[in-house]
């Protein structure tokens, strides 16, 4: 029987007071604790065993080096919502100085793991950006001085190297065959608290968080915050699927939400960098657009398979080729094109030089055509080299324009031909930050009317407080965006 007593306390709480009439029952243990601890865990719960195996390649990264200014609140490059790992000392408030504030000498914190027994390590791009030295703790306690191999600013990788061998080094997996539910465990240096552990899963595959064009990051609910930039993310088979990079957070730390590179995006990436100390990426020369229902019914089309080709730059591979706005993308060298970003990622790996086929449909019609794809790096010197208005965009806003031809037009849906067409945002750019994407037509720029490219370098001379007032169309839309122009 429970009697369960009640009765006013003082401050006018409650006093609850719960007894249990007769004997109280006794619980049998069913098995002795076993003093081997570990040992009993199932191998389906592999956590201990993998911890044992993988800590020792995961390594400390601490640099020193001027601060980089940042947005109030956020990071270079990375949408407010979206924080970079960055230790405390990272985490300041910039925006606050002033652009002509002295930036102090930063002291930060993160993490990698060695991929080559030879001294190799990976880690964050953000990590060791602007780094004057890099020291390297190794899980034995041994410090080396890193230095960068290379970095790829774009997928936020670089690539250090230390003067050390027979090291414990981890493997690659393959990020494409994890699923959602799938267990992971996360290794890191979270606020300085070196090699901690915690354990999760796959929440999400190909996310997109407005990092740049390579946006496709697996998420995760393993806890990770402020250090754990560039630390793995590995399966249970011991794997890297994942190098830990931004969170979603309103505190600054971590709230169930973060982000990994994926390790299918990673390899080639580094694979370069090793071998080159820079990434080369192919270039088609398109700006594309996903093909929604309505973008069907209005090209006669049926379903939604493929990407919808907004613009072509002149003089591209895709020009050359014969590629026209308003062609809708099926297939590059056999592989389905699902969406955007899959065709970025399939162009940019391919080597430059190389001649592919490409499947599309022109007018209810299929075709193939050949197209030899080319530098990407080459369209943006040479974007930098553009007199008059081509070249301020791209140094000023971080964007390649085209004008506004009567095809592009109808491709894109908006009437009429003054404006330009954005056919390139620069990641990390003023525009990037603002949203302004690829198929975009800025008709104004600081209330100036835009009919040419060199329009929009008048415009800029009307820049006030290094704010500047674009109006932008997408998809038969208009809308205001403030640039910070650079």
């Amino acid at each position: 029987m429970r009697r369960l007593f009640t009765g006013a306390a003082r401050g006018g709480a409650l006093l609850l007071v719960l007894t249990l009439a007769g004997p109280v029952p006794t619980i049998a243990a069913t098995a002795p604790p076993s003093p081997e601890g570990a040992a009993v865990l199932p191998e389906s719960y592999p956590w201990v065993r993998l911890a044992e195996t993988a800590t020792p390649a995961v390594v400390n990264v601490r640099v020193r080096g001027q601060m980089q200014r940042m947005q109030p609140g956020g990071t270079p490059g990375v949408p407010e919502q979206f924080r970079r790992f960055l230790p405390p000392e990272l985490r300041e408030r910039f925006g606050e100085r002033g652009p002509d504030a002295p930036r102090p000498q930063r002291r930060g914190i993160g993490s990698g793991f060695v991929i080559d027994p030879n001294g190799y390590v990976v880690t964050n791009h953000h990590v060791v950006d602007g780094a004057q030295t890099i020291d390297i703790t190794l899980a034995d306690g041994r410090t080396f001085p890193g230095k960068v191999v290379g970095i790829d600013p774009e997928t936020d990788l670089a690539l250090v190297k230390v003067e050390a061998t027979g090291l414990p080094a981890l493997k690659f997996g393959q990020s494409s065959t994890m699923k959602v539910g799938e267990p992971v465990m996360a290794i890191g240096n979270p606020f300085g608290l070196e090699h901690t552990v915690t354990v999760g899963i796959i929440s999400g595959t190909s996310r997109v968080i407005g990092a740049g064009r390579y946006d496709d990051f697996l998420q995760t609910d393993a806890a990770i915050n402020p250090g754990n930039s560039g630390g793995p993310l590995i399966n249970t088979r011991g794997e890297v699927v994942g190098i830990a990079t931004a969170i979603v957070s309103r505190s600054g730390g971590f709230q169930g939400v973060g982000f990994a590179i994926p390790a299918d995006l990673a390899k080639p990436v580094l694979g370069q960098l090793r071998t080159a100390g820079q990434v080369t990426r192919g270039w088609l020369g398109v700006s594309i657009q996903p093909l929604t229902p309505e973008l069907a019914k209005s090209f006669a089309v049926q379903g939604t398979e493929g990407v919808l080709v907004a613009s072509v730059v002149e003089d591209s591979p895709a020009a050359k080729a014969g590629i026209k706005a308003g062609d809708l993308l099926l297939r590059y060298e056999d592989k389905a094109v699902s969406d955007p970003r899959a065709l970025s990622s399939l162009v940019a790996g391919t080597p430059v030089g190389r001649t592919v086929e490409v499947q599309l449909v022109r007018d209810g019609k299929p075709q193939q055509l050949k197209v030899t794809i080319g530098n990407l790096a080459d369209t943006r010197q040479a974007a930098a080299e553009t007199p008059g208005g081509s070249r301020v965009a791209w140094d000023r806003l971080g964007v390649e324009l085209a004008a506004l031809t009567a095809e592009r037009a109808h491709a894109l849906g908006v009437e009429g031909r003054k404006g330009v067409v954005v056919t390139e945002v620069k990641p990390n750019s003023p525009a990037a930050e603002a949203g302004i994407s690829a198929g975009d037509v800025i008709r104004e720029v600081n209330r100036v009317p835009v009919d040419s490219l060199d329009d929009v370098a008048k415009g800029l001379t009307q820049t006030r407080d290094k704010q500047a007032l674009l109006r932008v169309e997408r998809q038969g839309g208009a809308r205001y965006l403030v640039v910070e122009v650079a």
